[in-house]
């Protein structure tokens, strides 16, 4: 079933654009990374977003992975100007209203202390009179720049963004600009995930 498919886990930068084709000189893409033919990405991360994309040549599973029916877990450390106080924190978990749209409810909690990350490149506007705080945010669904929208709804303002899981596929070991295979048993929990009637047809236990 998956011989021929290719199943890749980048780290993407700041910066980089979340595909191959370049729009402007200025902006790096997929391509000066990723020298695998014929893999796109599943979804995307905003040029400004760091973090985790899968990349894979298998369509059916990029469909069920981008189609809401099959709503999976994604996770994000999330800087924010300011310290967000339990009112936020609980509009955030119960869902925003962003234009005419409600987010899914989400789990989002405020982490004691910065995560262990990569220094980006260029680092964030630094300012001393404006303290900031690192939130944990679990969606399960993906809009458009929706994690920056959520928390600029609730008065703190998104200052840096990375993605660190989707479903129980995780950025450990990875650098930003690295990228790997998926592992046999992160596939098959994929496959799990994303085709239960055919997973158990398959694995009978």
């Amino acid at each position: 079933m998956t011989n021929h498919y290719r199943y890749i886990l980048f780290y993407k930068p700041y910066g980089v654009l979340s595909q191959f084709t370049q729009d402007t000189p200025a902006r790096s893409t997929l391509k000066d990374y990723i020298q695998v033919p014929d893999v796109y990405p599943v979804g995307r991360l905003d040029w400004d977003s760091e973090g985790l994309l899968l990349l894979t040549n298998h369509g059916q599973l990029q469909n069920r992975l981008c189609d809401p029916q099959f709503g999976h877990e994604r996770t994000y450390l999330v800087q924010v100007e300011r310290i967000p106080d339990p009112t936020a924190l609980k509009k955030l978990e119960a869902g925003v209203l962003i234009k005419d749209y409600r987010t899914r409810p989400a789990k989002v909690r405020l982490l004691n202390e910065a995560p262990s990350l990569s220094d980006r490149n260029p680092p964030i506007r630094f300012r001393k009179t404006v303290p900031t705080a690192w939130l944990e945010m679990k969606l399960t669904e993906g809009k458009n720049r929706q994690v920056r929208r959520m928390t600029a709804a609730v008065g703190f303002p998104t200052l840096r963004l990375v993605r660190t899981a989707i479903a129980h596929l995780q950025i450990n070991g990875l650098q930003p600009g690295q990228w790997r295979d998926l592992k046999s048993r992160e596939l098959k929990l994929l496959h799990k995930l994303m085709f239960p009637v055919d997973f158990l047809k398959k694995y009978k236990y």
